[in-house]
C-alpha cells in the first residue's frame, strides 16, 4: 500500500465529527494499522497489530469508522469481514482477488483500459435504469496459488 497522505487523521476526525463521533486514540491506532497493511485485514489481525484493543470495542469502532466513510469492509468467501481504508483516503483505487477456499483477499490493480470500460458500462446501466452510481468494486473469486498448489 502507498504511504498515507499527511492529512488522513484530520480527514478522519472531520468525517467522524459529521456523524457525531470523536476521534479517539483507539480509532487513531486502528487507522494507522489499516494504513500500514498491504491488504484488507480481519478483526483478529487488527487486534494482533494493535495491542490492548478489546474485540467488542474494535467491532464498534470499525462500524463507526465505516459509517463515517473512513473504512471499507470487504467480505470474503467465508463471510468473515476484512477491513481497509477507504480509497479516497489512500488515493489508491483497486480491486480484490478472493480465494473461495482459504478466504485470502489480495489487492489488485487493473489496467486503465478495463477501468475505462467499467466506467462506461456503469454509466450506460445507470442511464437505463435511472440510477446514480457512486463507485464500483470488482471482486474476482477463485482459488489462490497456495490452495491450488495443495491440490497437486
Amino acid at each position: 500500500m502507498t504511504a498515507l497522505p499527511i492529512d488522513i487523521h484530520s480527514t478522519t476526525k472531520d468525517r467522524l465529527s459529521r456523524v457525531g463521533q470523536r476521534y479517539t486514540e483507539s480509532r487513531r491506532e486502528i487507522i494507522d494499522a489499516l494504513g500500514s497493511s498491504p491488504h484488507p485485514i480481519t478483526v483478529n489481525d487488527l487486534m494482533e497489530s494493535v495491542k490492548g484493543l478489546a474485540q467488542s470495542s474494535t467491532y464498534r469502532n470499525l462500524a463507526v469508522l465505516e459509517e463515517a466513510g473512513v473504512v471499507r469492509r470487504v467480505v470474503s468467501a467465508d463471510d468473515m469481514a476484512r477491513y481497509e481504508l477507504a480509497e479516497d483516503l489512500t488515493g489508491h483505487h483497486h480491486h480484490h482477488l478472493i480465494c473461495q477456499r482459504c478466504s485470502a483477499v489480495l489487492d489488485i490493480d487493473v489496467p486503465q483500459a478495463l477501468e475505462r470500460y467499467v466506467h462506461e458500462f456503469s454509466d450506460e446501466i445507470a442511464k437505463q435504469v435511472n440510477f446514480r452510481i457512486d463507485h464500483h468494486r470488482l471482486d474476482l473469486v477463485g482459488i489462490c496459488a497456495q490452495c491450488s498448489a495443495q491440490d497437486r
